[in-house]
């Protein structure tokens, strides 16, 4: 019995529920499952290629296309030679999609906006990863203009701290030393449920209550949205990461409001000076989409200034995608090549951020979580890899000294 293959595109939350779903479809034969995102035109190119090849490579299997791609545009996945069925995001977490009689039942895709809760999910291995991810939170009630995710993932709806409590324990006993919360956007966690806590009440909770976790880490977060709690943990809990990734996107207030953004560079700006306050050495990362709609080299020069003066070591950055139906593609564009060229000199400021980051971290006492047995990241999330001839294993949590910077990281050598 050959298991089944799964291949995952985009986000954190997918590789959790590619992992939910590898659960559900265990009993199932030659079956391919390719786990779509719709972030960008790119993206979707990369899963339709896999699913030609799949389909070249094994013309017996039978292919599940799955994820928030599938979920937006149903038909146009089920057309592609050797898909059998297309399942939206809801029903891709249900065992019952994944037994032998539906999986010949044809097609299944729900209406994602009705969507009024998300039932937790079990996962205690995460395959060939020392990190696992909790998923907290699904959807999402913001409309940014350039963003088609919440017709992909529906309303924003909570985790229970419950749910979240058992799965983390649970991975926990399975020898996870690192957790990931993700979401859509995580920082809306909470408002659906009873007494409207936020994400760093959630967070507070799971540390007194799973005290055998050893480190907690926020996946992307909106920067107006981070609470006072979130706050204090990261100046006084040990446990949890010194590091925040920012739903950035933009560096310029003009861009911002044209993408219907709900924070200024004013607000990011003061995030991250407080935030190296509280812990001078944290980490701090920041999605940037290059070629919005409208900017022109002026506008682009803003984000350009924006990360070198904050000095963002570990950026994400897209040139701007359109996506039909979005009001951002009704926008006057930007000529691709030019996209691909300012998201070049973005992608070239944050390389050069993060040596110069690197170098500060040189010579200090850092904690490593290995994912070889000779690389890993530092709780700053500072990618280190051992000196030569040092070897550790993977899912250790080694003390270290970095003694060298390169254009990859951080050389070390083990205390």
């Amino acid at each position: 019995m050959t298991k089944p293959e799964i291949l995952t595109f985009g986000c954190r939350l997918n590789t959790y529920e590619s992992e939910v779903m590898r659960n559900h479809a265990a009993g199932l034969d030659n079956v391919v499952i390719v786990n779509t995102c719709a972030v960008t035109g790119e993206a979707e190119r990369q899963a339709r290629q896999a699913v030609r090849r799949a389909h070249r490579e094994r013309p017996d299997a039978r292919i599940v296309v799955t994820g928030c791609a599938a979920q937006i545009d149903p038909a146009r996945w089920a057309a592609l030679p050797g898909v059998t069925r297309v399942l939206g995001n809801r029903e891709k977490l249900e065992a019952a999609s994944w037994s032998e009689m539906a999986l010949g039942e044809g097609h299944a895709v729900s209406d994602i906006m009705a969507a009024r809760e998300t039932a937790p999910h079990l996962v205690t291995e995460f395959a060939g990863r020392t990190r696992a991810f909790v998923e907290v939170q699904q959807g999402c009630d913001h409309r940014c203009t350039f963003c088609i995710i919440p017709f992909g993932r529906g309303p924003s709806r909570s985790v229970p701290v419950g749910a979240v409590v058992e799965q983390v324990r649970a991975l926990v006993r399975s020898g996870y030393r690192e957790v990931v919360l993700t979401g859509v956007d995580i920082t809306s966690w909470g408002h659906d449920l009873p007494g409207k806590p936020l994400l760093g009440q959630l967070c507070r909770r799971l540390l007194a209550l799973v005290p055998e976790l050893e480190r907690l880490r926020l996946s992307s977060v909106d920067p107006v949205e981070i609470d006072e709690d979130i706050w204090k943990l990261l100046e006084g809990e040990p446990r949890f990461m010194p590091y925040l990734h920012l739903s950035l996107q933009a560096g310029s207030d003009i861009i911002l409001k044209r993408m219907k953004r709900r924070h200024l560079t004013a607000d990011a700006a003061s995030v991250v000076a407080r935030a190296r306050a509280l812990r001078p050495d944290i980490g701090i990362g920041a999605d940037i989409i290059a070629g919005f709609p409208t900017e022109d080299d002026a506008l682009f020069e803003q984000t350009l200034e924006f990360v070198r003066h904050n000095a963002l070591p570990y950026l994400h950055v897209f040139p701007y995608s359109e996506r039909p139906g979005t009001p951002a593609a009704r926008m006057p564009a930007i000529a691709v090549p030019e996209r691909k060229a300012r998201a070049a000199r973005l992608r070239a400021a944050g390389a050069q951020a993060a040596r110069d980051f690197h170098e500060r971290l040189r010579g200090r006492t850092l904690r490593v979580l290995m994912e070889t047995d000779t690389a890993g990241h530092s709780e700053e999330f500072a990618p280190v890899r051992l000196a030569e001839g040092a070897v550790s294993g993977a899912g250790r949590i080694e003390t270290v000294r970095p003694v060298a910077v390169d254009d990859n990281g951080l050389v070390a050598e083990i205390l």
